[in-house]
């Protein structure tokens, strides 16, 4: 299976490091910020955190379905407005239940795409349905995959959708750790490299940082990495900063995913049925999401 052509071979891309404010319009005020000045750098696409639309130490239980529904609302006309593809973290409801979700917005403001987290936390678990998808969509054309927080510990949440052709790896994050743990987490040693140069795909990580409540912490270091495993951009551990990059799409060759789908034989056709799976399931799931937006 050879790699698909791109409609681009280029990609900018923004990862949001921010602090959470202690409610959703305080989130959503500091969204529309950073997507100004995200766009003034000419950012096609935009990462935000996990549930950066209500923040992740809070009250779920308390959130109602129109409160959400408005605020993505909110970042979809954002998104029309400056002509930017959205990734935003957010709870999520759909048919009653709640779901830790990452939804993708284009550029004229639609949501095209609502992955949800399937691999949870016993915090998580606590409020949030498991998801029951691998996240597969894409931006401009281009072929993308998604995990949420805990999930990089998951390696086929990955995997899978990088054979189905995705180039880029969008990862919302949200800690909440001890500080002795926070400030231990330092200069991305995290395996996100690792991630990246196994799949020969580029890694965008948007993470929280700073006091979460609770004494609670999150320590940033919120990074793109290209296809190589190279640190193209790192932000710090203290501060809210928007890091950009551009990204050369011909080098996101999806190289040991294609091998792995060819040897050893005997495991190619599972795999290819896998994949396809894979991708049935990630537009149906997506689609009972989305539902509860449009």
């Amino acid at each position: 299976m050879k790699p698909s052509s791109l409609p681009v071979s280029k990609l900018r891309v923004a990862a949001v490091q921010m602090s959470f404010a202690s409610d959703l319009e305080g989130n959503i005020e500091k969204i529309s910020q950073v997507i100004g000045q995200a766009k003034k750098r000419r950012a096609d696409v935009v990462l935000f955190p996990e549930c950066a639309t209500s923040g992740y130490n809070t009250d779920f239980a308390s959130l109602k379905p129109t409160q959400i529904r408005e605020a993505l609302q909110t970042v979809g006309e954002l998104a029309a407005k400056h002509r930017i593809n959205l990734l935003i973290g957010s709870p999520l409801f759909s048919k009653r239940k709640l779901y830790n979700a990452l939804i993708a917005f284009d550029r004229s403001g639609s949501p095209t795409h609502a992955y949800a987290k399937c691999q949870l936390t016993p915090a998580d678990a606590a409020h949030f349905t498991p998801g029951n998808a691998v996240a597969y969509f894409h931006l401009d054309g281009i072929p993308v995959t998604a995990i949420i927080c805990h999930e990089r510990r998951y390696p086929e949440l990955v995997r899978i959708p990088v054979m189905a052709g995705a180039r880029i790896i969008f990862h919302p994050n949200a800690g909440l750790d001890s500080l002795s743990v926070s400030r231990s987490k330092h200069k991305g040693k995290d395996g996100m490299a690792v991630r990246a140069f196994e799949n020969a795909v580029h890694y965008l990580f948007a993470n929280s940082v700073g006091p979460q409540g609770d004494k609670l912490w999150s320590a940033g270091d919120s990074k793109i990495v290209d296809a190589s495993g190279k640190t193209l951009a790192l932000a710090g551990n203290n501060n809210e900063e928007i890091i950009v990059e551009t990204l050369n799409l011909d080098q996101a060759s999806r190289k040991y995913a294609l091998d792995s789908l060819q040897h050893p034989r005997f495991l190619s056709q599972h795999w290819k049925k896998i994949v396809s799976d894979a991708r049935k399931q990630a537009k149906k799931e997506s689609a009972k999401l989305l539902s509860s937006l449009l």
